[in-house]
């Protein structure tokens, strides 16, 4: 994101969009990392659109969808883009995240439409010479979206099938009353980055780089500057303008930084902070007896610790932790006692979220909770890893299904692993690619480079073996990339209300859970409340 941010601030860009492949995973980074640059940040995302319901199921993946590109113009679309990619995923995967027309139209308002690749529905029609329905399919999108929401999108990277479709592309539009938009299809940001980006290509689908009849993607699929872009559709000047009109048409302001936190379901007839403070003061008893009574300093803490929760808005914070782990324990689900900050609190302790009595070790309260400082405390809760899903389960159900899910990770290619990955697709041994991958030194977060200057005995193979000085050109550039998503070990957001309001989300595995589409950091800033589950054997 920094590299495409610095490429496009130093090109003079004054906005670049981002449209992945059926999901919005990178959104939030995107936003914030082209912000930092002053370069506007236009969230979108290429959607596979089914031909009929997005809940058909056809036979093959060719006849499963066709790509269409949308842009969010304002925060109405970004909520409409988040509410399609979200039920593409959980209701209509089939091969890909699909929706269709239908759900399109009610989910329209403040997104732009570009028609798409020679993936698209309306090429498609073309490349089969059907110039009827190429055009019948463009007048659809038009209606769903209007007239000036609709643009028909030319790309040219060389490929005889897009001249054909550039050709009766103009002339759809000319026809339909809709303009032109001029596009790169961009998956590396240089051309001298090719190789290795076909090198990744070959880690994604478990192929070999010298398969001759594997996927393969074309050297121009870089990111092009303003000039390049100019003079490649020199003869569709309108293509190219429009490219700045729809810039300066999207403007998008994410919320950062309100909470969204649900608000805990007091008994009837009391509020959370007298609810709270009632917990805590039979808590008090339970933990210290006749000292509760007799001991100004227990109570003198725990008001001041109840003071700073009502000042600062965590009591449903601390009252939704009491009542998950008060579940646990009826249950007689092992639950750990207490790690981290949360150990400072007095009122972590009398509600039995901690077995640990901060007092008798001078533990602080304001490691947990600074009222000059706030910032959302973190209770890390252990829980049986045999029995977690119980808890899970409860949580779902008291704050909904859609308002609770596990946070979303991805797996990296770390320094070891690319040069392994690397390895096998250049064809290398497992041995060969092993002795490589030995020399790298076992320490946290270690990156190549790093490794070359600590270690002599691979600095003089990168030097002085061209398999090895290729091997590491190629992994040097896909270090640190996504290879994979999956579910976090122990994080779950609960919110306010219907996470997809904002946040997309996506299936993991075969199961019901719903995982969020943005990495714990980024999701997080959008205001949810972030738990931990850890699942202990011990």
């Amino acid at each position: 994101m920094k590299e495409l941010m610095k490429k496009a601030a130093e090109f003079g860009m004054p906005a670049v969009a981002m449209t992945d492949h059926g999901n919005l995973f990178g959104a939030i980074e995107f936003y914030q990392e082209a912000t930092r640059a002053g370069v506007k940040p236009i969230i979108g995302c290429e959607v596979y659109v089914a031909p009929g319901s997005h809940k058909d199921r056809p036979p093959s993946r060719r006849d499963s969808a066709h790509h269409f590109t949308l842009l969010t113009e304002n925060e109405t679309g970004y909520c409409n883009l988040v509410k399609l990619v979200t039920t593409a995923h959980l209701d209509g995967f089939h091969y890909a995240p699909r929706i269709d027309k239908a759900l399109l139209a009610a989910h329209s308002s403040g997104l732009i439409g570009l028609s798409g690749c020679l993936a698209g529905e309306i090429n498609n029609a073309i490349q089969a010479n059907n110039i009827e329905k190429a055009k019948q399919s463009a007048a659809a999108y038009r209606d769903i979206l209007g007239a000036e929401n609709f643009f028909v999108e030319l790309h040219d990277h060389g490929m005889d099938e897009q001249k054909k479709c550039n050709t009766e592309l103009v002339q759809i539009a000319k026809d339909l009353g809709v303009g032109l938009v001029a596009a790169n299809d961009v998956h590396f940001l240089r051309r001298s980055e090719h190789e290795a980006h076909d090198v990744m290509l070959c880690i994604g689908t478990g192929k070999m780089v010298q398969d001759e009849t594997r996927m393969r993607y074309l050297p121009e699929l870089y990111f092009k500057s303003p000039a390049e872009m100019q003079r490649l559709f020199r003869d569709f000047p309108e293509a190219i303008t429009n490219t700045l009109h729809i810039g300066e048409r999207c403007h998008l302001d994410l919320e950062f930084g309100r909470s969204k936190y649900p608000e805990y379901p007091a008994p009837a007839g009391k509020t959370r902070e007298g609810y709270l403070r009632e917990l805590c003061y039979e808590g008090l008893r339970a933990r210290y007896g006749e000292r509760a009574t007799s001991d100004p300093e227990l109570t003198r803490r725990l008001e001041y610790e109840l003071g700073v929760l009502e000042a600062t808005g965590f009591v449903s914070y601390l009252l939704i932790v009491w009542d998950f782990i008060h579940f646990a324990k009826e249950k007689d689900i092992p639950v750990g006692p207490g790690r981290g900050s949360a150990a400072g609190s007095i009122v972590a302790f009398v509600l039995g979220i901690t077995d640990i009595d901060p007092l008798q070790f001078g533990l602080i309260f304001e490691r947990f909770l600074n009222p000059d400082r706030v910032s959302p405390p973190d209770i890390d809760v252990d829980f049986c890893e045999a029995r977690r899903g119980e808890v899970l389960e409860y949580v779902r159900q008291k704050y909904g299904e859609r308002r609770v899910a596990q946070i979303i990770t991805f797996g990296k290619l770390k320094a070891k692993s690319v040069v392994r990955d690397v390895g096998r697709v250049l064809g290398w041994s497992y041995r060969d690619a092993d002795r490589i991958a030995k020399m790298i030194p076992n320490e946290l977060n270690i990156t190549l480079e790093g490794a070359v200057a600590k270690n002599a005995e691979l600095k003089r193979a990168v030097a002085n073996e061209p398999p090895t000085q290729q091997l590491f050109e190629h992994a040097k550039l896909l270090e640190g990339l996504s290879r994979n998503a999956g579910g976090h070990a122990a994080g779950v957001v609960i919110a306010s209300r219907d996470l997809s309001d904002y946040i997309p989300l996506c299936r993991h595995g075969t199961g019901n859970d719903g995982i969020r589409q943005s990495a714990r950091g980024p999701g997080h800033a959008l205001g949810p409340l972030k738990m931990s589950f850890p699942g202990v054997r011990t």
